[in-house]
């Protein structure tokens, strides 16, 4: 089977512990590699987008039996290169609203998998920020420009920040260089925030973005918990791994027989709330003792 990962394989530690619990996973329901089954990786540090289509090509020549994708950039060029080979995502915000499956109940085509989000729960990524930085009263939400993914997110945060007393601020990104002309700009004004919504330029660049939040005194919230490993302040979502352990069931099916379009598209079922002591420290913030007791993850 063919795996195709958003990031370089061999320079991101988390990218390759979630591909260890899809190994794992796979070998409990007894596929062995080597034996009865064969992974092709492959996979493109994130400042080279043009690599995608190469290494779809590269993997639909070899015909796999099924393609394990994350990243919508990456659902979208294997969508283009095959409507026959079954392909399984891990990890998308919006794959509805973006059009890789026609509903989350029949996903038709060759296509489903594993969504990142509810849209209820970028409300919580209003609510977390505010109980950690009372203060804060205007945020700045980084959203990737020209992305169709996140819609349900912002309208959940648009409904959740008016009784929280906040302003929100789209900002829509399309490169590195716009990330801290952005940053700079925003925090010219006093009481800002800063939400990051999930997406390749983001999560590519998210240690220049924690650094640029912290250097500005902007206290921020992330979508995946590596974020806040990164330096990030604090983060609410999907545990990834076990979305990638939970994948290996739909490729289990599918290998034995059942069809893309049968299997529904399915919500994550665990999230993590971690949190950044040290980022909070540089930011003069103190977390509250009622939110560190809710916290999956600590980092002192």
């Amino acid at each position: 089977m063919g795996i195709l990962a958003g990031v370089d394989i061999e320079s991101d530690a988390d990218l390759q512990a979630r591909h260890a619990a899809f190994s794992q996973a796979m070998q409990q329901l007894g596929w062995i590699e080597g034996r009865n089954i064969r992974y092709d990786f492959r996979s493109r540090p994130v400042d080279k987008p043009d690599l995608v289509r190469r290494h779809v090509a590269e993997l639909v020549a070899l015909a796999p039996d099924v393609i394990l994708v994350s990243g919508a950039r990456n659902v979208e060029a294997s969508q283009q290169a095959t409507r026959t080979i079954p392909i399984v995502f891990v990890g998308l915000t919006d794959p509805v609203g973006a059009g890789y499956v026609e509903g989350l109940a029949q996903p038709g085509g060759n296509t489903t998998g594993f969504t990142a989000f509810e849209y209820g729960l970028s409300s919580k990524w209003v609510e977390l920020l505010k109980e950690t930085a009372p203060y804060v009263k205007r945020v700045a939400v980084f959203r990737e420009q020209g992305s169709s993914i996140g819609i349900g997110l912002w309208a959940a945060m648009q409904g959740a920040a008016p009784s929280l007393g906040l302003e929100l601020r789209p900002m829509g990104l399309r490169d590195v260089a716009e990330i801290e002309r952005a940053v700079v700009a925003f925090a010219r004004e006093p009481n800002g925030g800063l939400i990051v919504t999930p997406g390749g330029l983001a999560i590519g660049h998210r240690r220049l973005i924690s650094a640029l939040a912290v250097r500005h005194r902007l206290p921020a919230i992330y979508p995946f918990s590596y974020f806040v490993a990164g330096g990030g302040l604090l983060s609410y979502g999907p545990d990834l791994h076990d979305q990638f352990r939970r994948a290996a069931g739909y490729v289990d099916r599918i290998l034995k027989g059942e069809k893309p379009a049968d299997l529904p598209v399915q919500a994550p079922t665990k999230y993590e709330l971690a949190i950044n002591l040290k980022t909070a420290k540089a930011l003069g913030l103190e977390v509250p003792a009622t939110l560190l007791a809710r916290a999956d993850e600590v980092i002192e």
